[in-house]
């Protein structure tokens, strides 16, 4: 199930109304999964829901489909990230691995503390060894009546379909450029800021709200720019050596991937006579300048070498190898 959409009143959510609605009809029906899968793409707000779900199913709001509804004790104690029924557990250095699963299941046969449920959001599932998804392989066959499941994933493919089956699967998708525009507007940021944060984070709202929030993560895109302009007029000795820079730190290239990929993206769009739909309008005099200094179809090609890397980066490669091989590839120009 794919959605996306306008700002949810209640749930405090930009977009994804059609998620929202479906979890409320949920509720409303007494008809509550034990396992839910929230799909799509980092920052698009997966967890957020899923906090807002785990917040719902425990609320104690006399109507299900006002839930949650943020005054009582039980949302108080989500609010404040205390409530005793909730497990938000996240992978540990780079992987889900079977000793966590396996406390898990020790954790979800106990029995509720405050709440209906007791409620799992295991974040970056996709990340799990094949021990770890086989053992939560076996908990989602024969959940506990009281237990609730949320899994995150960015990348579906790297699940166990076993794993997808038994899951209520909903894929989030980017939010329309307007419907986020106007959602932070609503949570007071200015809109002229607002709409270059929907445009530069590619309509993923958790990553528009974090760009307002932490202006280290800007300051961090603009590092990325400026490499890669370095990168650009450099010779191969220096772009090997950013490689070997880059390599030495595996926690940022998400984030590098990331950019880079959306940035080799507008150069593209420009060069095939598309300029309007180029994301990173702050910067599109400087890729205007870089479409024109490349031979046509160069930026395609190297657009899906970094397509190719960013899939092999997920598996087990030689990342300094990896990272070496796309710096070389990259075209050559003086900027």
């Amino acid at each position: 199930m794919e959605m996306t959409g306008e700002v949810v009143d209640g749930w405090g959510i930009i977009g994804h109304e059609g998620v929202v609605e479906l979890l409320r009809n949920f509720l409303g029906k007494g008809s509550v999964p034990h396992a839910l899968l929230l799909t799509g793409p980092r920052g698009m707000g997966k967890s957020t829901i899923a906090e807002k779900w785990a917040a719902a199913v425990n609320c104690l709001a006399d109507d299900p489909t006002a839930r949650p509804c943020g005054r009582c004790r039980s949302c108080a104690l989500h609010a404040s990230g205390r409530h005793p029924d909730l497990l938000h557990l996240r992978p540990v250095k780079g992987a889900w691995r079977i000793d966590q699963v396996r406390d898990l299941e020790r954790n979800l046969m106990l029995s509720p503390v405050e709440g209906r449920y007791r409620v799992a959001i295991l974040e970056d599932f996709d990340l799990a060894t094949p021990a770890a998804a086989n053992a939560l392989l076996k908990t989602l066959e024969e959940p506990a009546p009281h237990a609730l499941i949320v899994l995150t994933a960015t990348e579906e493919s790297n699940l166990l379909p076993t794993i997808i089956s038994r899951c209520q699967v909903l894929r989030l998708r980017p939010v329309p450029e307007e419907t986020l525009v106007r959602g932070l507007v609503s949570h007071g940021i200015d809109e002229g800021r607002a709409r270059l944060y929907a445009r530069i984070s590619g309509g993923r709202p958790g990553l528009a709200l974090r760009m307002h929030e932490d202006p280290e993560l800007l300051a961090r895109r603009g590092a990325f720019w400026r490499d890669l302009l370095e990168a650009l007029r450099s010779n191969y000795a220096d772009r090997m050596l950013y490689a070997g820079r880059l390599a030495e730190n595996p926690t940022a290239l998400s984030e590098w991937f990331d950019y880079w990929i959306g940035w080799w993206r507008d150069v593209t769009l420009i060069q095939e006579g598309a300029p309007q739909s180029v994301v990173s309008m702050d910067l599109e005099a400087d890729l205007e300048d870089i479409a024109r200094k490349i031979p046509d179809g160069e930026a395609v090609d190297y657009l899906k070498r970094l397509w190719r890397g960013f899939s092999m980066w997920n598996s087990n490669v030689n990342l300094k190898l990896l990272l070496e091989d796309l710096l070389l590839q990259m075209p050559v120009v003086s900027v």
